[in-house]
C-alpha cells in the first residue's frame, strides 16, 4: 500500500532530524576527543615526556591535485565566458574613475609641490655621502671592469661572425624595403616646402 503524501513528508522530516542529531553527536564526540588528546599532550609535556609526532604526509594529495587539474578547463572556460561582462563593467566604470582621478589631481599635485623642498633638501644633504661612497667604490669597480674586459672582448670576437652573417642575410630584405619606401619618401620630400637659405 502506497504511503500518503503527509506520511512521506513526516517520515522525511523524522529522518532529517535523526541525521542532524547523529551529526551533532558525532561532532561533539570529536571535539571531546580532541580536547582529551590536547590535555593528555599537555600533561605529557609537563612531565617532560615525548613530544608530539609530526603528522604523516597526506596520501590524498595526488587525488586532490588530479581533481584540480580536471576541473581547471571548466574554471578557465567560465572565466573566459565571464570576461566580456567584467570588461564591459570596467569600461562603464572608467569615466567615473578617471573623473575622480582628475578631481583629486590638484590636491595630489599641491601636496607634491609642498613636499618638494623637504625632499630636495634631504637629497642635497645626502649628496656628499653618496658621492663619497661612489668615489670610494670607483677603484674596485674599475678594477673589476678591467679584469672582465678580456672575457667580454673575446665573447664579442666569438659572436662577431654570427652577427655579421645575420646582417648579411638580412641585407636584401632591408634594401628591398628601402627601395619600396623610396618613392613615398621622395614624394614627401618634394611635397615639403623648401627652406630658404639665409
Amino acid at each position: 500500500m502506497a504511503m500518503s503524501k503527509a506520511k512521506r513528508s513526516a517520515a522525511a522530516k523524522k529522518a532529517a532530524r535523526t541525521r542532524k542529531r547523529r551529526a551533532a553527536a558525532a561532532a561533539a564526540a570529536a571535539t571531546k576527543k580532541r580536547a582529551s588528546a590536547a590535555r593528555k599532550r599537555k600533561r605529557t609535556a609537563a612531565k617532560g615526556g615525548a613530544k608530539r609526532k609530526a603528522a604523516p604526509k597526506r596520501k590524498a594529495a595526488p587525488k586532490r591535485k588530479a581533481a584540480k587539474r580536471k576541473a581547471a578547463p571548466k574554471r578557465k572556460a567560465a572565466k573566459r565566458k565571464a570576461a566580456p561582462k567584467r570588461k564591459a563593467a570596467k569600461r562603464k566604470a572608467a569615466p567615473k574613475r578617471k573623473a575622480a582621478k582628475r578631481k583629486a589631481a590638484p590636491k595630489r599635485k599641491a601636496a607634491k609641490r609642498k613636499a618638494a623642498p623637504k625632499r630636495k633638501a634631504a637629497k642635497r644633504k645626502a649628496a656628499p655621502k653618496r658621492k663619497a661612497a661612489k668615489r670610494k667604490a670607483a677603484p674596485k669597480r674599475k678594477a673589476a671592469k678591467r679584469k672582465a674586459a678580456p672575457k667580454r672582448k673575446a665573447a664579442k670576437r666569438k659572436a662577431a661572425p654570427k652577427r655579421k652573417a645575420a646582417k648579411r642575410k638580412a641585407a636584401p630584405k632591408r634594401k628591398a624595403a628601402k627601395r619600396k619606401a623610396a618613392p613615398k619618401r621622395k614624394a614627401a620630400k618634394r611635397k615639403a616646402p623648401k627652406r630658404r637659405r639665409r
